[in-house]
């Protein structure tokens, strides 16, 4: 199945320096990634709040990044303030390239997010031998895969743990060296007190990103979670969410406990 992703910019990293400054601001080890595949990769602020996250493709003159459009501006004017003398250039090429996402497919030209999902980018002339599928399909299979998206509703929002990047390192590196962000983020590595983890959850009824996950036996001060990304497929509404982590087997609502059910799908 073939999906165009009209939502996602592209922007493209060259100069000789382009690998070290990538490598000193994304939260991921830029050096270990190869020419076939994605990496996931956080862009955090000081406080280790993720700004956007990242699809980082490597190319052959340099590095590509695919992320939601909507933070195109706020993300590249971030990125250029921290060149100062480096060799980088950083363009953006979202114009120059239609992002297909594959589901289920292989392509010898694809770039591998997981052993489902891979990217291909076509040129202007290279999408006609395409019969495309709607975008529910992609948001639906990255959902079911756990793979969540910042958007200027969530940017600062989340620490990388939060969403599950830290697990088995599939957006974080806790050796590669420093980063913004880096001291909060290994601090709660290390320290072991992840409260809030990403899950996917189900109901029949509208979901938005940025709702609230509410829990009677939380004992929190505020909700115990939230909603990061969400689609409508066929008859129901499915979103990944933070929860607190005691609360995964409890009863959630939405927004309030007068709100709709929210029904936890168990990937574990």
């Amino acid at each position: 199945m073939f999906v165009r992703l009209d939502n996602r910019a592209l922007l493209k990293v060259t100069g000789k320096d382009a690998e070290v400054f990538l490598q000193s601001q994304l939260s991921n080890d830029v050096k270990k990634l190869d020419n076939s595949s994605i990496q996931l990769s956080a862009y955090c602020q000081h406080q280790g709040k993720i700004l956007a996250l990242f699809w980082l493709l490597r190319c052959k003159d340099g590095f590509l990044l695919s992320f939601p459009l909507d933070l195109i501006e706020t993300v590249k004017n971030r990125l250029q303030m921290f060149i100062l003398m480096s060799d980088v250039k950083i363009e953006n090429v979202t114009e120059k390239y239609q992002q297909v996402g594959l589901i289920n497919e292989s392509s010898t030209d694809s770039y591998v997010l997981n052993n489902q999902l891979s990217l291909i980018l076509a040129n202007s002339h290279g999408t006609e031998k395409f019969t495309f599928a709607s975008q529910q399909y992609w948001d639906k299979a990255c959902i079911d895969n756990l793979i969540p998206e910042v958007n200027p509703i969530t940017t600062e929002k989340f620490v990388p743990q939060m969403l599950n990047l830290d697990i088995d390192e599939i957006g974080v590196s806790f050796t590669k060296g420093c980063y913004p962000g880096q001291e909060v983020v290994a601090r709660l590595h290390y320290l072991g007190k992840t409260k809030r983890r990403l899950f996917v959850f189900k109901s029949v009824a509208e979901i938005k990103v940025g709702d609230d996950l509410f829990c009677p036996s939380s004992k929190s001060a505020r909700t115990c979670g939230s909603v990061v990304f969400q689609v409508k497929f066929e008859a129901d509404y499915f979103c990944l969410a933070t929860l607190e982590v005691v609360h995964k087997d409890d009863q959630i609502y939405l927004n309030n406990e007068q709100g709709p059910t929210l029904t936890r799908i168990n990937h574990e």
